[in-house]
């Protein structure tokens, strides 16, 4: 009996998030704070990932991987996980699957439906190896978040904003046992009308994200 409650659990979890991808937006389970690897060892197993498994990445651990990237880490003050110029929380992350384009809402912890159909080759841009990483997760900068400076030092700012964010990525995966590695190679028209950014906002980076390709050693 006790096994029977504890599947239909499942299944019902199941159905739940499969309905919340179906409906649109996506509410992201509450963020594991206390998981993956000390902070040390996490810098000593950093390394740029290339080769994937393309197996699908879990919702949770897309859940833990924006929260890291960009959330909000102090909800009194509004204050997030990565530092930002002026404060101005200039980047956002766009999140692109084989079927979706999300937006992350950091303020409610959801994925907000941006647009239908894969367009991760946008993304991938000229190395068409990446196209079929199943998460790619795209820093937009909207330097008119900037309260101050001309367009040149806007632009420098958000370059180093989107770094920021960048590192945050690249350390909740060396964690978390995922595979990433941040790249400036895409499509930025194609990617502009497909997300449709406003002329303020700029595609900084991207992140393929998912299980690093598994080497298996040949017989002596």
């Amino acid at each position: 009996m006790k096994q029977l409650v504890v599947m239909m659990g499942v299944l019902l979890m199941t159905v739940s998030i499969q309905a919340q991808v179906n409906g649109g937006d996506i509410e992201l389970p509450v963020p594991d704070k206390e998981g993956g690897l000390p902070f040390m060892k996490t810098l000593a197993v950093r390394a740029s990932a290339r080769d994937f498994d393309t197996m699908m990445v879990k919702l949770t651990e897309i859940s833990n991987l924006l929260w890291a990237a960009n959330g909000i880490n102090r909800p009194e003050q509004d204050k997030r996980t990565a530092s930002s110029a002026l404060n101005a929380q200039d980047i956002d992350l766009y999140v692109l699957m084989d079927e979706k384009v999300y937006l992350y809402d950091p303020d409610h912890h959801l994925m907000k439906f941006v647009a239908s159909g894969d367009h991760r080759k946008a993304v991938a841009g000229s190395q068409e190896i990446f196209a079929q990483v199943p998460v790619m997760v795209v820093l937009v900068s909207d330097i008119s978040r900037f309260r101050m400076g001309d367009e040149s030092s806007r632009l420098n700012w958000a370059a180093i904003d989107a770094g920021i964010v960048s590192q945050n990525i690249s350390l909740y995966c060396a964690s978390a046992g995922l595979g990433t590695v941040p790249r400036a190679t895409m499509d930025i028209p194609k990617l502009k009308q497909v997300l449709g950014l406003k002329e303020t906002q700029y595609p900084m980076l991207n992140h393929p994200v998912d299980f690093k390709k598994q080497v298996v050693a040949a017989p002596h």
